[in-house]
């Protein structure tokens, strides 16, 4: 449920505050904001990135095919700019959300000082905290 959770607020504020503007006769104004809400709540959403594996799935998957493992939350705006940044090459990671995998929280604090910084990429065994995306697709293009 926590992967939702600024989604639901996102669509609750929205919804608030259509309502507030419809009654108080700015039906434009209202449609605007509720739609400005809902792509906030899309893009803050899980909806956008590729279905997550375990931190375990994950290193044992990239073990066996050498691809790099994604570490991110629902919500990181960093997160979801990689993700837009990377398109179809994205399918090619493995993909954990740290919000529902203890164990990748833990995997990524090991890392970041003890920090829950997303996006934290881990290739060949080496980790990256919130790499450029260029340098990410370079990776995933090999």
């Amino acid at each position: 449920m926590r992967n939702w959770t600024l989604a639901a607020i996102a669509v609750g504020f929205g919804a608030v505050g259509a309502v507030l503007l419809l009654a108080a006769g700015s039906p434009f104004v209202a449609l605007v904001i509720l739609l400005w809400f809902l792509g906030w709540a899309a893009l803050s959403s899980p909806l956008l990135m590729p279905s997550s594996v375990s931190a375990t799935e994950a290193q044992d998957r990239s073990a066996a095919d050498g691809r790099p493992i994604i570490y991110w939350r629902p919500g990181c705006q960093y997160c979801l700019r990689l993700r837009l940044s990377l398109g179809r090459l994205g399918r090619r990671a493995h993909w954990v959300n740290i919000w529902s995998d203890p164990s990748g929280a833990a995997a990524v604090r090991a890392v970041a000082d003890g920090n829950e910084t997303v996006p934290t990429v881990v290739v060949a065994g080496e980790a990256h905290v919130n790499p450029a995306p260029a340098t990410v697709r370079g990776w995933l293009r090999r």
